[in-house]
């Protein structure tokens, strides 16, 4: 493979990367931009070396025989250095023309042979009538200036929104100052509309509308694009915990998912004597519960009269108000099955007797409680009477016990009850168990002034316990643009597909809890 070739493939590999974060609506990501600089690099590097071997065609060193002078030109051999930089002009220009019209295949042969560029361009005109005229060089230069533009002003929206953004794209501050109508009147006249600075901004809206589900107009995939960044933006920052507590899994279909079995224990390791056989272990399978993927989802709409306004917020910040509605949505469902209690898989409540994970009486935050919770994870048996040997992880508990908590597990001493100091043992968890306030709790419990439970669960890979699950394994909701007849605006859909199911109440322990109140009264 020669130095060009290379040139080529680290090329497309770039182009990669940028079409890949382009079909995403996203930025280059650390990794992404990193391997993009590396390439760039080598790129440089090898337009160095081509450069130089050209220089080097171009001024017969290392061929003592004398050459005949390029087809085209004088044949006078005059000063070396006007004869090198006469020939550099005519490789460049001829690999000029052969990438534009879609003849890289003759480059070569071009340069080599000497063509004049005269002569390349009646080889170009020959070839565009014989094929019909390449769109590939000069559509593409022009899909690029249409995306540096909207992505200029996407960004300009958000900025102007109150989004922060790391690296706005380029050209971003100098549209950040536009109204919505003057966004419009830029992208109609970009789509070769007339006459369209002396509208105003409700004819404008009636041809924007007209557009709204045009492919290549502007204006309606400029809002797309910061709808979705504000949207990702939305859902990354939601305030939930149910991931920290939760499973993620994935299902690829709507099915009931009822054929979930688990292997039974491995047998011991027995003893095999000298030429003695291995026994052969026979074990069982148990069932386990049912997924099904459900599909969530709402609209919203900029109303004709929010574009009139021009109130940015509807494409700024309520795209992301909904995204961490999605994720709220699961962690309220996710806190119901602990609060609500349902019958399970196997027809008992979640939290029973029988499962041996229910405390009989509710505490506060003390030491004998953490300690009993830890107790009874550890020593729950599996469905073969195994020990499960399941390790303490997380403690979930409601607003209100959190400072509590801290003072259980970050003071690595307590008072005893003859008033001395002594080692307190749950000081060496405090790395290992992590303690998460969650306020939806107090909510479903009816806030302050309620008895509250808390929860302590095992560590995910000792245990199944409550597990999230969503089509694909895509945990981002979906948005599209949607046509709502008799609807004045414009609307989008927002949905996800997710399922949440008890796969083994083996993992959580729950403590009722007491009557947790907030140590200040509010008016």
């Amino acid at each position: 493979m020669n130095r060009k070739q290379k040139r080529q493939l680290k090329a497309l590999r770039q182009q990669a990367l940028l079409d890949a974060a382009r079909a995403a609506h996203r930025e280059l990501s650390a990794e992404e931009q990193a391997e993009f600089d590396s390439l760039q690099r080598e790129i440089d590097q090898l337009n160095v070396e081509i450069e130089e071997e050209e220089r080097q065609q171009a001024s017969g060193q290392g061929n003592p025989a004398p050459t005949a002078a390029p087809e085209g030109t004088s044949g006078q051999t005059g000063d070396p250095e006007q004869v090198r930089q006469q020939e550099r002009t005519r490789i460049s220009d001829i690999t000029s023309l052969c990438r534009e019209f879609g003849m890289d295949d003759q480059l070569q042969g071009f340069i080599n042979g000497g063509n004049s560029v005269e002569s390349v361009r009646e080889a170009v005109i020959a070839h565009m009538r014989q094929n019909g005229a390449p769109l590939n060089g000069r559509v593409t230069v022009e899909t690029d200036e249409q995306d540096k533009f909207r992505e200029a002003a996407t960004d300009a929206l958000l900025m102007r929104g109150g989004v922060s953004l790391a690296s706005p794209a380029a050209g971003a501050n100098e549209l950040r100052g536009l109204s919505l109508k003057d966004l419009a009147v830029e992208c109609l006249t970009a789509d070769g509309e007339s006459g369209v600075s002396r509208r105003d901004a409700d004819e404008l809206y009636s041809m924007l509308q007209r557009q709204f589900f045009t492919p290549t107009a502007a204006f309606p995939a400029i809002m797309d694009n910061a709808i979705n960044k504000a949207f990702v933006e939305g859902h990354r920052t939601a305030p939930v915990t149910f991931d920290k507590w939760t499973r993620r899994g994935t299902l690829n279909d709507f099915k009931i998912h009822d054929n979930n079995y688990i292997a039974g224990t491995a047998g011991e390791f027995l003893e095999v004597p000298e030429n003695g056989e291995l026994k052969h272990d026979v074990w069982t399978d148990a069932k386990k519960p049912t997924r099904q993927l459900k599909t969530y989802g709402r609209q919203f709409t900029m109303s004709r009269q929010a574009f009139i306004n021009d109130d940015i917020g509807v494409i700024t910040r309520l795209p992301a108000r909904y995204a961490a509605a999605a994720r709220k949505t699961q962690n309220k469902q996710c806190c119901e099955i602990l609060v609500n209690n349902p019958t399970i898989y196997d027809g008992v409540a979640l939290f029973d007797k029988n499962h041996n994970n229910l405390l009989a009486k509710g505490t506060g935050i003390t030491k004998e409680a953490v300690q009993g919770m830890i107790l009874a994870l550890a020593n729950h048996k599996d469905e073969f009477g195994e020990v499960c040997i399941i390790r303490p992880s997380i403690i979930l508990v409601p607003s209100g016990y959190q400072f509590e908590m801290y003072s259980l597990f970050y003071s690595p001493t307590i008072n005893t009850s003859d008033n001395t100091q002594a080692v307190n043992p749950l000081y060496q968890y405090r790395e290992s168990i992590s303690v998460v306030e969650d306020p939806t709790i107090n909510a479903l419990c009816g806030g302050f002034g309620k008895q509250m439970p808390w929860w302590m669960f095992g560590a995910m890979e000792d245990t199944d316990g409550i597990e999230v699950d969503y089509l694909n394994g895509r945990d981002t909701p979906y948005i599209r643009r949607a046509e709502v007849p008799g609807t004045l605006g414009f609307v989008w859909d927002i949905y996800l597909d997710w399922a949440i199911s008890v796969m083994d109440y083996r993992g959580i322990i729950k403590n009722p809890g007491v009557v947790v109140k907030n140590p200040i009264e509010l008016v």
